[in-house]
């Protein structure tokens, strides 16, 4: 499997990751440090990409997370 050339890989930020998810930030927070969520991190920010995020939400109920 190869993977897509930089230009098309799209990032989101927490609160854009959150919203797409229906969770808090906090969640979202939370998915990434257990490895559940791939997400990269820059000097202060993280970014979930898109792909990984909707991926996400196709195999798991984000509505029995609860904060």
């Amino acid at each position: 499997m190869t993977s897509p050339p930089a230009e098309d890989i799209r990032f989101l930020d927490i609160a854009e990751a959150a919203t797409l998810l229906r969770v808090s930030k906090l969640t979202v927070y939370r998915l990434v440090h257990s490895g559940d969520l791939p997400a990269v991190r820059t000097d202060r920010a993280w970014y979930v990409p898109l792909d990984a995020t909707l991926a996400y939400l196709d195999t798991h109920d984000a509505a029995r997370y609860t904060d």
